[in-house]
């Protein structure tokens, strides 16, 4: 079960004196909660192919978000893995994932339910889709191939959804995902549910819409609010043009929006789990959550995702089901891992040159052993803007060109308002990160070049990562 632009931090969270999660929360209550889990790019369709293929954007070819499918490659998806072995196959939700041939092309499907399912389920009741106004896009100039361009983008703004809560699209599909579930079938199942909500425009039914009052929810203290270091290059990119001109009760309205999408699609996710243990189904079923990426909501005052802040690329991720101990797991670990884990543990073929690892053994009780993760953003419908991150225990490094990057003690500055870059406290450590990003970016086929100065004579001096 996958949702989009859902923050880690959402997972546990309580707002106006509600839960924001209560039946993740549930299932994270019986299972392995990774609670360091970072997408591979903050982007819809890149970190969604590379978690269905277990390769980096720069290694399967999705850079950025090529609808069309342009510059796909011909990589083995879980999906496919797990119809080889017998499992009926069920997609519902969006289709963000491209390959080559197509996710849709590739195999038969038992059953496929996407937006034009649910266009033909508005027809057959005699409705059709809400349409959101000029006001839910806001113009910006994008870094396209070096061009800017002017775009328009999904806006800040808010509003209610008109039509009836039992007809919003997440809710629909929720539904078909019960029903799939409750299909009296002998053979296993694979369910890949991908829910569009909280993704922007924020159009929200009710009784959601009012679940989260703004004036009664406590906002980070960086809403609105650059770090002092800041790369100047950030301003000019597709996070902070979004968030101009926003106030803090802008910022309100929005986390209040926000938090109802992610509240609706807790409860149709819940009917979901629910419908599983009707079946007695629960005992013996693997159940995955994660999102593809977050959404900055206001703070570093930006919008959106595209940037390599926390609340863009930390995403939640809950694994339960039989002999997966519960617990919390504070390493970092990657939506890369997520394939290679789930080969090892449900004993598929293993399709070889993954990028990430598996996660078997803390899903055991038996400990993970720490790692750097990265993650990498390249633009959204072109090559643009260039960001690349690596996270090695407390310390996350953001590599931009021109020499301008990020430096941040993550247990320290949660908030990312201290920019440790160019410190002399930290120079080996800057170099020393800066080194892993230049050697994965070189193993995994990416076309950015990274420098590395040379190390300083002085030992390091600042804390051990």
């Amino acid at each position: 079960m996958m949702t989009d632009h859902q923050r880690a931090d959402s997972l546990g969270m309580v707002q106006a004196g509600r839960e924001v999660t209560p039946h993740l929360n549930r299932l994270a209550s019986s299972g392995t909660n990774f609670q360091r889990c970072y997408d591979a790019c903050p982007l819809c369709v890149p970190a969604r192919t590379a978690l269905a293929t277990g390769k980096t954007p720069t290694h399967n070819g999705i850079t950025t978000n090529d609808w069309a499918g342009k510059t796909a490659g011909d990589h083995k998806p879980v999906h496919q893995l797990l119809k080889e072995q017998g499992y009926r196959v069920a997609h519902i939700g969006v289709d963000h994932i491209k390959l080559n041939p197509s996710l849709r092309e590739r195999m038969n499907f038992d059953t496929w339910t996407g937006k034009e399912t649910y266009a033909d389920y508005l027809q057959e009741k005699g409705l059709k889709a809400p349409e959101s106004g000029p006001e839910f896009r806001k113009p910006i100039l994008e870094n396209q191939q070096g061009e800017k361009v002017a775009c328009n983008y999904s806006s800040p703004h808010c509003d209610l959804w008109p039509g009836d809560t039992e007809d919003f699209m997440d809710l629909f599909w929720c539904r078909e995902a019960g029903n799939f579930i409750e299909a009296q079938d002998p053979r296993p199942f694979a369910l890949f549910l991908y829910l569009w909500a909280p993704h922007p425009p924020l159009q929200v039914p009710e009784p959601y819409a009012s679940l989260f009052p703004p004036e009664q929810i406590d906002l980070p203290d960086n809403i609105g609010r650059a770090n002092a270091k800041e790369p100047a290059c950030y301003r000019e990119g597709i996070a902070a043009q979004l968030a101009e001109g926003e106030s803090e009760a802008d910022w309100r309205k929005v986390w209040a929006a926000h938090l109802g999408l992610v509240h609706l699609a807790d409860a149709g996710m819940g009917e979901i789990l629910t419908r599983l243990h009707a079946r007695g189904l629960q005992e013996e079923t693997l159940v995955v959550f994660t999102s593809d990426h977050g959404d900055h909501l206001g703070q570093h005052n930006m919008y959106q995702k595209m940037e390599m802040y926390e609340q863009a690329i930390h995403v939640p991720m809950i694994w339960s089901g039989p002999e997966i101990q519960h617990h919390k797991i504070g390493t970092p670990v990657s939506h890369l891992d997520v394939l290679p884990t789930l080969i090892e543990t449900l004993g598929l073929e293993n399709p070889g040159n993954l990028d990430g690892r598996s996660l078997s053994s803390a899903l055991a009780g038996n400990g993970l052993s720490p790692q750097p993760v990265f993650s990498q953003y390249s633009g959204n419908p072109v090559i643009g803007d260039l960001r690349r991150a690596v996270i090695d225990g407390n310390l996350k490094y953001v590599w931009s060109p021109g020499g301008q990057c990020e430096l941040f003690d993550l247990e320290a500055d949660p908030l990312e308002q201290n920019n440790l870059q160019g410190q002399s406290a930290y120079e080996a450590e800057e170099i020393r990160l800066r080194t892993l990003c230049k050697n994965w970016a070189e193993a995994h086929g990416d076309f950015i070049h990274i420098e590395v100065p040379e190390s300083p004579s002085s030992p390091h001096q600042g804390p051990a990562s």
